[in-house]
């Protein structure tokens, strides 16, 4: 309210929503009552009820939709909150950890265990990062629900339970290294967001490809080759199978497919981007245009990684025009 929106201003960003549709009384009953993306039969009935045409009717249903969806500057807000969250954090995880034994050397998350001090820097660390993951968990159901809506809830559930079973058995050592890795590229990520709501395109564009090399590198390298090998192997060689070691690994292994799904996602982003030089369309967005930029845009190409159509909504990525993102 008091740094993000003012911020938004100065870049021109204005508090507009999408266009209202036109009040119908019977179209908002059925709106509200029955459905809010009425089948061909329904739109036929409704057409000679009220003498309109289908695509008018259809247009009516698509403006009433995006009229209920947050604003650019609410969007830019949220992400700013996120970006300086991310931010913060990462630095913070960064600076506790670079005099750590144990981020040079991961054999030490192990020695000793499980009679490790919890100093108070470790604790705060943890505390803040479970907090954050569980209002992202309550908040997703409130955000407009995506295609990768089970994928995010998995995400969160798998983040949570890390982080708490992690804290329950003292494995905080391994477990600031999880953390610290995975805010590596969620700040990257949202500065796109940031630069794409702004419209700085190749800002955005320049953000997002390098968000995509520190994700691929970080969750793809660093992750199963650094943290699944001290936690799969490392910890049996030094600790023996402890009766937790089989939970904890499989909840680090879904983290792992989920890295290889969102990987995949991005991969194929960027390729169209770079070889075709336009974007079409995220798979995972559920956000939807206006049937007049559906008409001006069908015969034109959408260039940049991430381009924003003429009402400010995103036309790549749902993460992006709604508040989430193809990443974490």
């Amino acid at each position: 309210r008091f740094i993000a929106k003012p911020c938004a201003i100065t870049l021109g960003i204005q508090d507009s929503g999408a266009h209202r549709a036109q009040p119908n009384a019977i179209l908002e009953k059925v709106f509200t009552s029955i459905t809010k993306s009425p089948d061909g039969k329904r739109l036929e009935g409704l057409s000679k009820q009220l003498d309109w045409d289908v695509r008018k009717i259809q247009r009516w249903f698509r403006h009433r939709r995006n009229q209920d969806k947050p604003t650019t500057l609410t969007k830019f807000c949220e992400s700013m909150w996120r970006f300086t969250f991310y931010l913060s954090i990462f630095f913070y995880g960064i600076r506790f950890l670079w005099t750590a034994p144990w981020f040079w050397d991961t054999r030490q998350c192990w020695y000793n265990y499980p009679f490790q001090p919890l100093t108070s820097r470790l604790y705060y660390y943890y505390i803040l990062e479970l907090a954050f993951y569980w209002s992202l968990m309550f908040s997703q159901f409130t955000d407009i629900k995506r295609k990768d809506f089970l994928i995010m809830f998995v995400h969160h559930l798998a983040t949570i339970g890390l982080i708490t079973f992690s804290y329950m058995n003292n494995m905080v050592r391994v477990g600031t290294l999880v953390l610290c890795l995975h805010d590596a590229s969620d700040f990257l990520l949202e500065a796109a967001k940031l630069a794409n709501y702004a419209k700085y395109q190749r800002v955005c564009d320049a953000f997002f490809m390098l968000f995509g090399v520190v994700f691929i590198v970080t969750r793809l390298g660093i992750y199963p080759f650094w943290i699944l090998n001290t936690t799969l192997f490392e910890s049996w060689e030094l600790i023996g199978p402890y009766p937790s070691w089989w939970l904890f690994n499989g909840l680090l292994v879904t983290l792992q497919v989920l890295h290889i799904i969102w990987s995949y996602l991005i991969i194929r982003t960027a390729s169209k981007a770079l070889v075709r030089g336009k974007v079409s369309k995220d798979d995972r967005s559920d956000v939807e245009s206006s049937s007049e930029e559906e008409d001006v845009t069908s015969n034109n190409s959408t260039k940049g990684v991430l381009s924003t159509s003429s009402n400010g909504s995103n036309r790549l990525n749902g993460h992006v025009a709604g508040g989430q993102w193809t990443g974490e």
